[in-house]
């Protein structure tokens, strides 16, 4: 279809991309499949989305449309067009606070809907994992229900109209309908008419009701996704004689999963804000089936969220650098616990709430412990469970936390004892699942552990559905709660529902799609649940020898391969943290964090080339990766694409040749310590215009970058100059080694001096070392070989000088963590190595805890009010925290310290010099930090210890920051 393609990117407004990179990247989803799409669209306008149901009727093809890619059942996998309307759908049209509803594009992301809402003190209520950056159309098209249905109900029951595209193009709005505006529905003479005239005819027949009534889930499970939703019409006056409630299409629609219509817009009905007042209790149990009997007594208590967290979760948050912080509540060592959140706007009756529910713990449940939270902490221990998803992708046992069988939902009445009879279902195939989420609302995600590359395995996979879907049916639950039948379950909906019942979903699809371009193979005529997997049974991969080691994730392939596509990298600017700062600013999904991973793992899985990482793709994705190391730590499934992209340069320029300024910029402590032996000449040529035009179009650099000058003198010879002139003996509170690392060695030796000076002046002993650079830029070059040497000959400089009584402290970011971080993966001396990690700080995180025990107090500082802004470096946030910076710069009296909520200030070392990289580089700071500071009065302080954030912030806003220990230096009495 090539000509046929080329034929409509002539027509088609948005993008229409057929190139084999955009294929592979939207062959997943969240799910377990995986197949290679015809063509990806992204639509700018409804006219394009015309365009499109245009031509797939004309060429026989099909539409699966897709907002933020999070599906766990296989609903965005699709051998048609991909259809991607997360990138222009995202208006929201119109906010009615007097009626409380909004209209919206399928695009707009939940929690930034939120946000605005919120100025109207509203809010839209369903509430999932995927919150920050799950999108409405998503909400839908799944019928999403998350943490808050137990009181504010699902998706479905939102829904106020919907504005949709039909199959043979005409556009409708369906929304609610009195018996008299639906009878004169029946009188259109076009396909909206036929649809009402079709589904009238097929529902007022008594024998299907009573089988929709026998066969669907019982009534009070509110999490009811399997099948299309003809159970919520019969409810409607039109077919239930003694009802008064008016029908509504819009709601067999939500949780079609994209099958029946196009959605273009949402009217949906809002709440107000939850009330203010609010606490959390913590219950712990020593077992399983202790947590699950506690489940049915503790919902008379009148809970806002019950949640469900097993230990397999729990222990998953122990390395993780964003979680292992939130566990601080847990006590003890559980092997479950429950998050039970009280709401209200009385203290007092908030205070009554909580002692009933204590009541009710402490004398009909088994928990052993009861743990209090409020305020911020209650949104910490959320988001330990909102991670759940992502930290099972952590787990490095050649088996998944496999989504099949973990969205059923039951009555509370069957929950105990559906939950036995599953634990012994389990046991049949020698499994443990993993226990999570949704327990007041009788859904538990329960995932087993399965190799989906092993044949066995893969037919575990099927038969353990099979089993759970007959149990689903003898408790008349729900198989699909809140994630959709997909390709996993779509084949068990006839057991669930009956033929009859079967039948009636059957000609709902041909109502609506006859011609079944949307979406198919998903709910009808499904496709089968083992065919398609991301893996061929029994393939054998050669796992690639690295530079980085990688066996702490038994190697790169597997690394790449925790990415389960849950999307956390996908939140935009406005939700908090930094990554990912080159998709939030492109919003392309190939500089997305999941982006790479899964382009990075399609090559070392596919790739026929000798060198599997020389592929044009594989380059392509990575080179807007500007290694912040946000994923690191913000990831769940601590997938780190800095380390990916630093080898796949090392291993990819194996086969290929190097631009000249590579070796400029990675090379730019060689050239610097050059440099420094006549700094005036150097820095002559790098300002006087004529010699600057030459090196930066040599180089590669933007015109409007001004290149780094070098000091008069190094750091070292400036500290060593020091220490002569300064021989007096006294007695120290501590002996330190301070790292010379290359920037601060040779550009911001002033810095170094700042550091050294503040150090001994608050009686520490500074002893320095000739030490090797850092190796950070031929790092981020993919120098390896080289950046291996110097870790090495770093670590056997100071293996026997460092230990817990004299740790090495460091000042630029992204040198000094090295030692905690890619040193790890580089060095040959492990033991070593682990010894030096534990002991070297960042200067701020050592001057923080010296304050903290006592050492450091106000009365060594002025008394002089000053107001500083803090922007932390991306590696300090991803490795260390901003709150040392912000906790030394608290040390004086009257400073007034506040953190900057900046993300990344966009220069990212070399990579925002780079003439190709300019204009991202400028866009990323756009998002946040540059508004911030052309925002800020004059007298304030700009604190940044970064030293490209600097000179990032002097090229954007010409601001002069400072680094947060020269201005606690400026404050010594």
């Amino acid at each position: 279809m090539k000509r046929e393609f080329k034929d409509f990117t002539q027509v088609f407004e948005g993008e229409f991309l057929t190139d084999e990179l955009h294929q592979k990247l939207y062959a997943t989803d969240a799910s377990v499949y995986r197949k290679i799409p015809l063509a990806v669209a992204i639509p700018r306008h409804i006219n394009d989305i015309k365009k499109l149901i245009g031509f797939t009727n004309k060429h026989k093809t099909s539409l699966t449309f897709r907002a933020a890619g999070t599906s766990l059942a296989g609903q965005c996998v699709s051998d048609g067009i991909v259809v991607d309307i997360s990138r222009y759908f995202t208006d929201i049209l119109n906010i009615d606070v007097k009626n409380k509803s909004v209209k919206v594009q399928p695009g707009v992301i939940r929690d930034e809907l939120n946000q605005e809402l919120k100025k109207h003190n509203l809010f839209f209520g369903p509430n999932t994992s995927t919150s920050n950056r799950c999108m409405i159309g998503g909400m839908i098209s799944n019928n999403s229900s998350g943490t808050t249905s137990i009181k504010y109900g699902v998706t479905r029951d939102k829904i106020i109209s919907l504005n949709c595209i039909l199959s043979d193009g005409q556009e409708v709005e369906f929304g609610e309908l009195s018996k008299n505006e639906f009878f004169e529905k029946l009188k259109l003479q076009n396909a909206e008419g036929e649809i009402y005239r079709k589904l009238y005819d097929l529902l007022k027949e008594e024998k299907l009701q009573n089988e929709i009534h026998s066969h669907f889930p019982k009534k009070d499970i509110h999490r009811r996704n399997t099948g299309y939703a003809l159970d919520s019409l019969l409810n409607s006056e039109i077919f239930d004689r003694i009802s008064s409630k008016p029908i509504n299409v819009a709601q067999l629609i939500a949780g079609s999963e994209g099958t029946l219509v196009a959605i273009t817009a949402a009217t949906l009905k809002l709440d107000p804000l939850p009330p203010q007042h609010k606490l959390m209790v913590v219950a712990h149990f020593k077992s399983i089936s202790d947590c699950l009997n506690a489940v049915k007594p503790i919902m008379q208590a009148d809970l806002f969220t019950c949640e469900m967290m097993d230990k397999q979760i729990l222990d998953c948050t122990k390395g993780s650098l964003k979680y292992a912080p939130y566990r601080y509540f847990i006590q003890h060592d559980p092997q479950a616990i429950l998050l039970l959140e009280l709401n209200s706007d009385s203290i007092e009756d908030l205070e009554n709430q909580k002692n009933k529910l204590i009541s009710l713990l402490s004398t009909q449940t088994k928990s052993y412990a009861n743990s209090l939270l409020e305020a911020d902490d209650i949104h910490k221990a959320l988001e330990l469970r909102k991670a759940g998803l992502g930290l099972l992708g952590s787990l490095n046992t050649g088996k998944k936390a496999v989504a099949c069988i973990e969205d059923t939902a039951v009555s509370l009445d069957d929950f105990a004892d559906y939950m036995q009879d599953f634990e012994n279902l389990m046991q049949t195939f020698n499994q443990s699942a993993i226990y999570y989420a949704h327990a007041g609302a009788g859904e538990l995600h329960l995932r087993p552990l399965l190799n989906l590359k092993d044949s066995n395995d893969i037919a575990d996979f099927e038969n353990m559905t099979k089993g759970v879907a007959k149990l689903v049916k003898k408790y008349n639950g729900s198989l699909s709660g809140e994630h959709g039948d997909g390709i996993v379950r779509s084949n068990f909906i006839k057991m669930q529902v009956g033929d009859d019942c079967y039948q009636a979903l059957t000609e709902i699809k041909n109502i609506f799609d006859p011609s079944s371009i949307f979406n198919p193979g998903k709910i009808i005529n499904p496709l089968p649940m083992t065919e398609n997997l991301r893996y061929q049974p029994d393939q054998k991969i050669a796992e690639p020898e690295t530079v980085f080691d990688f066996s702490k994730e038994n190697g790169i392939l597997n690394a790449a391969e925790n990415c389960n596509g849950s999307g956390d990298c996908r939140k935009t600017e406005k939700s908090s943290g930094t990554m990912c700062p080159s998709y939030q600013a492109t919003k392309n999904e190939k500089d997305s964090t999941r982006g790479r991973a899964n382009i990075l793992r399609e090559y070392l899985t596919n790739s026929t080339q000798q060198n599997p990482f020389d592929h044009q793709e594989l380059k392509e994705v990575f080179e807007l990766c500007i290694s912040c190391k946000a994923c690191k730590k913000e990831c769940p499934s601590n997938v780190d694409v800095a380390s990916y992209k630093a080898e796949f340069l090392y291993q990819y320029y194996r086969s290929n040749s190097r631009h000249i300024s590579d070796y400029v910029f990675g090379y730019n402590h060689k050239i610097n310590q050059i440099g420094s032996i006549f700094p005036s000449l150097f820095n002559f040529t790098l300002t006087n215009k004529f010699t600057k035009n030459i090196f930066t179009k040599i180089f590669k650099v933007h015109k409007n970058r001004d290149l780094p000058v070098l000091s008069q003198q190094t750091l070292y010879d400036g500290i060593k100059l020091k220490q002569k002139n300064n021989s007096s003996k006294k007695s120290f509170i501590k002996k330190l080694y301070l790292f010379i690392d290359e920037f601060s060695n040779y550009n911001d030796v002033q810095v170094g001096l700042d550091s050294y000076d503040l150090l001994t002046a608050l009686n520490y002993d500074v002893q320095i070392i000739k030490n090797k650079a850092s190796g950070r830029a031929l790092i981020s070059k993919g120098f390896l070989k080289q950046a291996k040497r110097l870790a090495n000959k770093n670590i056997e400089l100071y293996k026997d000088l460092i230990s817990v009584e004299t740790p090495l402290i460091g000042i630029e970011p992204s040198a000094i963590l090295s030692f905690r971080d890619d040193y790890l993966r580089l060095a040959d001396n492990k033991r070593a190595v682990e010894k030096l990690s534990q002991n070297t700080y960042l200067i701020e995180e050592f001057i923080a805890n010296e304050i903290k025990l006592g050492n450091i107090n106000a009365d060594q500082f002025s008394k002089e009010e000053k107001q500083i802004k803090i922007h932390a470096h991306c590696h300090q946030k991803a490795l260390s925290q901003s709150k040392f910076t912000f906790d030394m710069l608290n040390c004086p009296e009257n400073f007034k310290v506040s953190i900057l909520s900046s993300g990344c200030c966009g220069m990212a070392g070399s990579f925002g010099y780079e003439e190709d990289n300019y204009d991202l580089s400028m866009s990323i700071g756009e998002l946040q930090l540059f508004p911030h500071l052309r925002n800020i009065e004059q007298n304030v302080i700009i604190s940044a210890n970064g030293t490209s954030c600097r000179h990032q912030i002097k090229d954007a806003v010409q601001i002069n920051a400072q680094h947060p220990v020269s201005i606690l230096k400026n404050a010594l009495i």
